[in-house]
């Protein structure tokens, strides 16, 4: 089934078929209800290449994600995935998996299907791959951190208040001797995490002890491993905060194998508050980061900027998400000495 046996059943030209399909506001809505009636009983679908040489648009939003193995991110595709089909657009999915030659391809495909806008969710963007994209006019959007230049957004979290929720609960718990397992520090979203809570070490007064401070790879392996080397630094934390979820996880699989107990020993605090945290043992006390929040301020960015809604230079539009926190089972009051 082609255009033309749609255009013959609605009774009107293929061209106002094209613009029916793509949307124009030059079609009135009883035409456009006609077309469409004629659409849904031949079955007819359009190609979407051809759509997107007739209006310039391909309809299609690129989504770059670092690591499609941490729940958090298919947690973030599925949240942009849901706002993007219910605005009649499509996505495009690429994980980098925290590889720079994976993310030179990633832009390569983004620019290979005229994308109408990249949302970029991962913390190691090069400035190159940046201007690529910028050149062809590509409104963009990053989580964390922006570049400067025309058509770019932000959506920024609040790492701070979230680290200092998490801090101040387990305070309150009696703990002082809190440790740190930071993700990766080339990533910025780990040095902010990293930051705040050392601004809160001095800030609260905390024990500065260096081994309570241990860098992990953001994965459950490397939560298990940096916990094993603070207890076998001689330290003994009474609760320990994780850069996410995962890291706890792992951590909290080290200090079983210590023969030590969550949270009778050591408290343990996540961060992102992925599916899974609810349901480890015990269930993980940490700050969650509403993925659906992120996600429709991303889309929501990308598409003002396609539709000539924010200016045109300069910093586009910036959104601050703040976490919020969850208290399970993971967290309890401080040994006493």
């Amino acid at each position: 089934m082609n255009i033309k046996a749609v255009a013959k059943l609605a009774k009107v030209s293929t061209a106002t078929v094209s613009r029916t399909i793509n949307g124009s506001a030059t079609v009135s809505p009883k035409t456009a209800e006609r077309v469409q009636r004629a659409i849904d009983k031949l079955k007819f679908y359009p190609n979407t290449n051809a759509r997107a040489l007739g209006s310039g648009r391909s309809n299609l939003f690129g989504l770059i994600i670092s690591d499609i193995t941490n729940p958090f991110f298919p947690e973030l595709v599925k949240a942009f995935e849901d706002v993007v089909v219910a605005n009649g657009q499509e996505v495009l999915i690429a994980n980098t998996n925290y590889d720079p030659e994976r993310m030179s391809l990633c832009v390569q495909r983004m620019m290979q299907r005229h994308v109408d806008g990249v949302a970029i969710m991962t913390s190691e963007m090069e400035d190159r791959f940046v201007a690529d994209l910028s050149r062809r006019k590509i409104p963009l959007v990053f989580l964390d951190s922006a570049p400067p230049g025309s058509r770019i957004s932000c959506v920024r979290i609040d790492y701070t208040a979230g680290i200092d929720s998490a801090v101040n609960h387990l305070i309150e718990l009696g703990h002082h001797r809190i440790g740190f397992i930071s993700g990766p520090m080339r990533l910025a979203s780990a040095r902010m995490r990293y930051k705040a809570f050392m601004e809160s070490t001095v800030r609260d007064h905390l024990d500065d002890d260096p081994r309570l401070i241990v860098e992990g790879n953001h994965r459950v392996d490397g939560g298990h491993d940096a916990m094993q080397r603070m207890l076998a630094s001689g330290v003994h934390p009474t609760a320990v905060l994780a850069s996410n979820d995962l890291t706890a996880i792992g951590a909290m699989g080290a200090i079983a194998e210590a023969g030590l107990r969550v949270p009778e020993d050591i408290s343990v605090v996540g961060y992102d508050d992925i599916q899974l945290s609810a349901f480890t043992m015990p269930p993980l006390t940490t700050v969650r980061l509403p993925r659906a929040k992120i996600a429709t301020a991303a889309f929501q960015a990308l598409l003002d900027v396609r539709r000539g809604e924010a200016p045109a230079t300069g910093a586009e539009k910036e959104d601050m998400i703040r976490p919020t926190f969850v208290i399970r089972k993971s967290t309890g009051p401080a040994p006493r000495p």
